[in-house]
């Protein structure tokens, strides 16, 4: 059940406000998990990856995910070189 759905169902009167809210609460991402979401201007925002969302438009997404294996692959050949960050 989406957001939408819980929220017709509390207006409707078939659901309390206590048990919306922990649906509501399960729903939302955990920390640290990656989703998306529609910017406001119609770009897709990729939240979790650092403290901002990472916001393209879908061509630029496009792109990027059409040049994935040339970015795991500079990844495999300059792994020594590369930091990683702590989790």
């Amino acid at each position: 059940m989406n957001k939408e759905e819980i929220l017709a169902k509390v207006q409707a009167g078939e659901l309390s406000i206590e048990e919306a809210s922990k649906l509501l609460a399960a729903e939302a991402p955990k920390r640290g998990q990656l989703y998306c979401k529609v910017s406001e201007k119609g770009g897709i925002s990729v939240y979790g990856l650092q403290r901002m969302p990472v916001t393209l438009y879908v061509e630029q997404w496009e792109r990027l995910l059409g040049f994935a294996d040339e970015i795991k692959a500079f990844i495999k050949e300059n792994n020594a070189k590369l930091k990683r960050k702590e989790a």
